[in-house]
């Protein structure tokens, strides 16, 4: 596909930063407060806009942003469906079609071009096309409820006639491509996802020495970040949208303190929910927050010498905070008001200072370079960084292109991580506590107290143990627990004997297991 006529370009709106008009710009200066004038329209932190080639703007396909379901969506689903839109766009510019003319042959040339077609170098693999079905399936659906336009993308019917599928289970997509399977789930153990953070993340080689002349300004910032996401079983989403205020006390006993987790930055919209920090993990944070060495201090003092807290716009100031009422108490024009952390997002966190001694500081934990908020999108072009750094000194130390590369994450395989490990804690805790119980007990037990999946779809925040189970774990459910407790590393493997000591204290008997290397398995829906 030739794109030298240009291409569709893809933009987000940003109230945090101050816009300047020049004086001569009498057509935008009639607009007023630009700001103003696009959350009337009904824009928000992050709302995505998309321009043609010669710059103008389709006010319908913009509209599918801030109207409808759309609009209530995560800041990472925009940009994935923004983008997705954009390269339909572009393909659809190249042959002379309007995309509110395009027809089902027209998906079927793009998926083609896009996967399988060897002019484009730029082809994806089944699992990123499945990104960008979803997402014109999505605008086409509401686009031909409001305008009237037909959805050129091939979508299953909701309730197909027998004599149209006979097959088990529920239909596929007929656009959804065939290597793109329902689960793609991976497993990282420990010993896996310690080496990747410590080559990708912390400068090391695979020889375990660190490398000459690495320079990991913010290794202590990505390390805590990881370790985080690999310990609390969190979204990529949720985790970095935590503030330093709701992390718990370093004091507090325990190997697991719990945290809060905010209504409004879960997936969904769910209740907010409790969550456990490893003591690891803590002091992983510790390390990045501390006051003379972190590199948190460090990008906030870089921040304040230039002015870039005094000059950001749309700045709110906390003035306190409520760990028992889980509320910040913020100055606002009617004076210090009392907010919930429930009803708090993730965008308006970004704008959330407190007054120090020194001057301004964000609330938001994970900071930029620049001492600014990090975003949550931020965060994977950081594993994207890694992967990448992982693969070359993979090369370096065997003396290959590295693209064979066995070891590479992303952020969601940490929650997979978390969940695998879990599953394999709980089920060999409830084989213990079931010893000597009939079948028939057992499934009473199950029905009155629930079992492993109700558990562990309680530690993931999942509003059903269906979604655990046919989501995260159910290729290992064949597996017998002894061989799943074999792939645990030490570490892990000391959790697991502590609880059975406890839970079989009476009849004398202690689980033993077996230590492996790392591994990581196949199955990427967040869920």
């Amino acid at each position: 596909m030739d794109d030298t006529q240009g291409s569709w370009t893809v933009d987000f709106y940003d109230f945090r930063r101050q816009l300047t008009c020049p004086a001569a710009d009498e057509g935008l200066r009639a607009y007023g407060d630009i700001h103003n004038w696009a959350r009337r329209n009904g824009a928000r932190q992050g709302t995505p806009f998309l321009l043609a080639p010669d710059g103008t703007a389709d006010a319908r396909i913009n509209l599918f942003f801030r109207v409808g379901s759309v609009a209530s969506r995560r800041p990472r689903t925009w940009r994935r469906y923004a983008f997705s839109l954009a390269v339909w766009l572009d393909f659809l510019e190249v042959y002379g079609r309007r995309w509110d003319e395009a027809a089902a042959e027209d998906f079927d040339a793009f998926k083609h071009w896009r996967m399988t077609d060897h002019r484009n170098i730029g082809r994806v693999r089944p699992t990123s096309f499945d990104t960008d079905r979803a997402g014109l399936n999505t605008f086409y659906t509401w686009a031909s409820q409001r305008y009237g336009v037909v959805n050129p993308v091939p979508t299953k019917s909701a309730e197909p006639a027998p004599q149209q599928w006979s097959g088990q289970g529920p239909r596929r997509d007929p656009a959804r491509p065939a290597g793109s399977p329902r689960r793609q789930v991976k497993w990282l153990l420990r010993t896996a996802f310690e080496q990747w953070r410590d080559v990708g993340l912390r400068g090391y080689g695979f020889d375990g020495d660190r490398s000459d002349g690495w320079r990991g300004f913010n290794e202590d910032r990505d390390a805590a970040f990881v370790d985080g996401l690999y310990g609390t079983g969190l979204r990529l989403s949720e985790w970095a949208s935590v503030l330093d205020v709701e992390l718990p006390m370093q004091d507090v006993a325990g190997r697991f303190p719990k945290a809060w987790l905010a209504e409004a930055c879960i997936k969904g919209g769910r209740a907010g929910r409790e969550y456990r920090v490893p003591r690891s993990v803590l002091k992983s944070l510790a390390g990045y927050l501390d006051p003379l060495e972190g590199s948190r201090t460090e990008a906030i003092d870089r921040a304040r010498r230039r002015g870039r807290y005094d000059q950001m716009p749309g700045l709110t100031l906390v003035t306190g905070y409520s760990r028992k009422g889980r509320s910040l108490y913020l100055l606002t024009e009617t004076g210090r008001t009392a907010v919930s952390l429930d009803v708090i997002g993730p965008e308006e966190r970004l704008r959330l200072f407190r007054r120090a001694e020194d001057g301004l500081e964000p609330l938001a934990l994970w900071l930029g370079n620049d001492g600014m908020p990090k975003q949550a999108h931020g965060w994977e072009k950081t594993f994207q960084r890694a992967n990448e750094r992982i693969r070359k000194q993979w090369a370096a130390a065997h003396g290959t292109d590295g693209q064979e590369c066995p070891l590479w994450a992303r952020p969601h395989m940490a929650r997979h991580s978390f969940a695998l490990k879990w599953f394999t804690i709980l089920s060999a805790v409830w084989n213990q506590q079931m010893e000597g119980f009939t079948d028939t007990e057992r499934r009473d037990l199950r029905e009155q107290f629930g079992d492993v999946w109700f558990q562990l779809a309680t530690l993931l925040g999942h509003s059903s143990p269906e979604v655990t189970k046919d989501w995260y774990l159910e290729p290992f459910t064949g597996l017998q627990l002894d061989y799943i407790l074999s792939l645990l590393d030490e570490e892990e493997q000391a959790a697991v004997d502590a609880l059975l000591r406890k839970v079989a204290a009476d009849s004398g008997r202690v689980l033993q297991v077996a230590h492996s290397s790392a591994f990581a398995a196949d199955g990427g829906d967040e869920r």
